[in-house]
């Protein structure tokens, strides 16, 4: 691959990078109190595009007591919901407004290609806004009809949690910020936001929007720093009451170890090692197209990535070369190229992870059939990568490696009980697709699968109303829908005797 072309980046963009970041605590703008920074890169070049303030857990401390302050004390507890609403949906409008912006910052932090930040996270983000824009006004408890003797008036009421701390993946910056925050306003809470060290930047633009939107200081707070020191500061705080992370299954142990100390509410979107299977009906042009984009958007880099893809014997070897040529012909480059769409994995650490995998998968008999290898010498790429001739035993069968590697397997049982047991060989539970032209086959597979979320002849679905989570190793809880309401309020019960 030759030198790596990095494409100049809009005027708006270029004016944001030219400040010094720095957090946003109680409405202000501030750095560390150490007055420690940390480098944030372009993983496309490895160069440093900024630095920002390394907040720990004094920062956290301060961040939490604003929240708790807003929250008990300042005015966002006393607006009507239809405010609540209108301001929600104002952060909404600003995010569309400033599409290509934050498209490009997101790019440049994260490596994705530009196109698809603009095609899908920006635009997820503003509808994420705009739907629960309207669950402030749809809040409410029931009037029982209780059977005590005597003459009773019960009620029920839906409350904001409190202070949520909120800690989101490198992944989806944008996109994950708008699954945790726009709900927890819409539920009345106050935010402690921690971005991903890899990612910060489209957090701490969007810090801008908050109060250009008009959210009163302390409503939203955003900390930046590493998960040893601020992340884990704000899982165990004793003073937030409900934590949200969305990370690997290994870190959010750790948090629901943290969290225990006061017993907060803990909701969990971690790992995942999700099935696509291919029945021998199934409309190939289709799901050769689909698992294809299930594995390499997003360089695989996606909870959900459709990293093991089971195909009927019969069909196995069309799979395995469409799926292979799909892979052959990305265009591989900087993020910021809007003709690229595979661009590099977001780390050092990310790009090793997912080297050592490629290495153990030769060594353990894995057949490539097209990639497996880095590209170049500079940036933190790696090819898309078929592997066939794998099985269970293999490390890259059964562990998420979080890159563009997809692991080929054959069946050729019609037993739609063995099928399922096939997907469901694995600790993780988070999505699967199935894919046929069986009516019958598709649902009764979708009942089968120990998942949270099963799509049909699709995958990597989402919309703002369609709860997503996982079970098993997976995760606790649900992001979007009504069902994230759930999570982010806490049901009073009342009884008058009258």
């Amino acid at each position: 691959m030759n030198a790596i072309h990095k494409p100049e980046l809009g005027a708006a963009a270029k004016l944001f990078l030219a400040k010094a970041p720095k957090m946003l605590i109680d409405g202000k703008w501030v750095d560390a109190i150490s007055g420690e920074t940390f480098p944030v890169e372009d993983p496309s070049t490895e160069e440093v595009i900024t630095h920002v303030p390394a907040g720990n857990k004094l920062d956290v401390d301060r961040a939490v007591e604003a929240a708790r302050r807003a929250l008990e004390s300042g005015p966002w507890g006393r607006l009507s919901p239809g405010d609540r609403s209108k301001l929600i949906w104002r952060l909404g409008d600003l995010l569309e407004k400033h599409v290509d912006e934050f498209a490009e910052i997101e790019s440049l932090d994260n490596g994705k290609p530009v196109a698809n930040a603009r095609r899908d996270d920006v635009p997820g983000a503003v509808s994420m806004f705009h739907y629960m824009a309207g669950w402030p006004q749809r809040l409410s408890g029931e009037t029982l009809p209780v059977s005590s003797p005597g003459d009773w008036h019960a009620y029920t009421l839906r409350e904001p949690v409190g202070v949520v701390g909120q800690i989101i993946p490198w992944n989806f910056p944008l996109g994950m910020l708008a699954w945790k925050v726009a709900p927890a306003l819409a539920a009345g809470c106050t935010i402690v936001l921690k971005p991903a060290e890899q990612t910060p930047l489209t957090a701490l633009r969007f810090g801008e929007l908050v109060q250009e939107a008009g959210i009163p200081d302390g409503v939203v707070n955003i900390v930046t720093g590493y998960g040893e020191t601020a992340g884990a500061a704000l899982a165990e705080h004793p003073d937030v009451n409900k934590v949200a992370f969305t990370g690997s299954t290994e870190v959010g142990k750790r948090i629901v170890r943290a969290a225990a100390g006061n017993l907060k509410r803990v909701s969990l979107e971690l790992g995942g090692k999700s099935p696509a299977i291919v029945f021998p009906d199934a409309n190939l042009d289709l799901a050769i197209a689909g698992t294809a984009n299930a594995i390499f958007y997003n360089q695989g880099q996606t909870c959900t990535a459709a990293s093991r893809l089971f195909a009927h014997r019969s069909i196995y070897d069309q799979v395995v070369e469409g799926v292979s040529v799909a892979a052959s012909k990305v265009k591989i480059g900087h993020g910021l190229d809007p003709t690229v769409n595979f661009g590099p994995l977001v780390s050092r650490e990310q790009h090793q992870r997912v080297s050592g995998f490629l290495d153990s998968s030769r060594s353990e008999g894995a057949e490539v059939v097209t990639g497996g290898n880095v590209i170049g010498t500079r940036g933190y790429f790696v090819e898309p990568t078929v592997l066939a001739q794998t099985n269970r035993d293999m490390r890259v069968v059964r562990e998420e490696i979080f890159g563009p590697v997809v692991c080929v397997q054959s069946f050729d049982d019609d037993d739609l009980e063995a099928v399922a047991r096939f997907a469901n060989d694995t600790e993780y539970g988070l999505s699967a697709s199935v894919w046929t032209q069986d009516l019958r086959v598709a649902h009764l597979m979708a009942r089968k699968i120990k998942a949270g979320t099963v799509c049909i002849n699709t995958h990597n679905y989402a919309d703002p109303a369609w709860p997503f989570g996982g079970s098993k190793q997976s995760g606790w809880g649900r992001e979007m829908g009504k069902e994230v309401m759930e999570s982010y309020t806490e049901l009073k019960s009342i009884a008058a005797r009258l």
